[in-house]
C-alpha cells in the first residue's frame, strides 16, 4: 500500500519551496517521484504548436518523494503514515501524528 496518493495534501520537507504545501497531481512510484500542484515550478521554453502556443512557460517539475510528507488532516503540520487493519479487513491510512485516519 502507498503511502503517499494521488488527491494527497502534502509538505514539501527539502528543497527550494520547504515548508510548502499542494496536492499531488500524479504519483511516479517507478521513479519514487510525484507532481505536486504550485511546488518546484520550472520554466521551459516551448515551441509553437497547433495545440499550444510557444514561448516561456511555467509548469510543475517533479519532486522525489524522500522530500514530501503527508500533511495532518487536523493541523496541516507534516506526519508519517501508519497503516491499520480495519475490523472488516481492509487496511486504512493513518496519521501518526494525530492518529488520525487518512482514508475512509
Amino acid at each position: 500500500m502507498q503511502k503517499i496518493k494521488k488527491g494527497d495534501s502534502v509538505v514539501v520537507l527539502a528543497g527550494r519551496d520547504k515548508g510548502r504545501t499542494g496536492e499531488v497531481i500524479k504519483m511516479m512510484p517507478k521513479e519514487d517521484r510525484a507532481l505536486v500542484r504550485g511546488v518546484n515550478l520550472v520554466r521551459r521554453h516551448q515551441k509553437q504548436s497547433a495545440q499550444s502556443e510557444g514561448g516561456i512557460i511555467t509548469k510543475e517539475a517533479a519532486i522525489h518523494v524522500s522530500n514530501l510528507a503527508l500533511a495532518d488532516p487536523k493541523d496541516g503540520k507534516p506526519t508519517r503514515v501508519g497503516i491499520q487493519i480495519k475490523d472488516d479487513g481492509r487496511k486504512v491510512r493513518v496519521a501518526k501524528r494525530s492518529g488520525e485516519l487518512i482514508d475512509g
